[in-house]
């Protein structure tokens, strides 16, 4: 420890592990205000022909740069993960897209959990931990059916991404298990919207938009929606069993 760090009082080092999240939070608030209209649709058309030469001339370059950018996107939350997705496919096709993709998304759901545990996550497990009664207990459930859980959030559509990556590290999830469970929770997602990228360009060539309401449609639901109900069968049949081990 730092003479600096010696000096400091234990309440200013508890606020100064608040100041990551704080940070991307503000991020997140900034880049929700400023970047809604550059990180779209309509500017991924209006650059492709620029994207696909400096593919075709840096690879590894713009690999790089595609994966270092997907990983902001998702560390502060800002809006146009979902264009970053079909960019993935666009530029890289079905198999490197999906790769790609999965790993940026990744890397920035690790960020974000890493900073919320070294922050509010730490004081909050600490205080559940100490706590006694109906808050023991539903940390008891979760770290019981903890893989199920986590491969729920990733798997429901309806969970925000965001909400996905904060929550666990607020409630002590093992970082392992978030990791492992977000790499194969996202894949079902992340493969719809590569996919939908793969043929982007025939249809900008039409003067249209990629509609990304295709993964509402039953052929692409059912599974994903198959996906979760498998998820969350332990948690099922050990509430059948009324709470005996299976």
């Amino acid at each position: 420890m730092t003479e600096t760090q010696q000096m400091m009082t234990p309440r200013a080092r508890r606020w100064l592990r608040h100041i990551p999240l704080v940070v991307i939070l503000l991020g997140a608030a900034f880049g929700a205000l400023t970047l809604g209209d550059d990180l779209s649709f309509d500017t991924l058309r209006d650059n492709r022909e620029g994207l696909i030469a400096f593919r075709d001339g840096n690879f590894v370059g713009l690999a790089l740069s595609f994966v270092a950018i997907y990983v902001l996107i998702v560390a502060f939350s800002l809006p146009g993960a979902a264009v970053a997705s079909v960019t993935g496919g666009f530029l890289f096709g079905l198999g490197l897209g999906t790769v790609f993709n999965v790993m940026a998304a990744s890397i920035g759901a690790a960020v974000i959990f890493l900073v919320a545990r070294w922050g509010a996550g730490a004081a909050l497990s600490a205080r559940i931990d100490a706590s006694e009664g109906r808050m023991q207990r539903l940390r008891a459930g979760l770290r019981e059916h903890e893989i199920s859980v986590l491969l729920l959030l990733r798997l429901v559509p309806a969970v925000p991404f965001f909400v996905a990556n904060l929550l666990p590290a607020l409630v002590g999830v093992r970082f392992w298990n978030f990791l492992w469970t977000t790499v194969l929770g996202i894949i079902p997602g992340a493969l719809v919207f590569t996919w939908i990228g793969v043929g982007l360009g025939e249809v900008f060539a039409r003067g249209e938009s990629p509609d990304l309401s295709l993964i509402w449609e039953p052929y692409i639901m059912g599974p994903i929606l198959g996906l979760c109900a498998l998820a969350a069968l332990p948690i099922v049949i050990k509430a059948l069993r009324g709470g005996k081990e299976v």
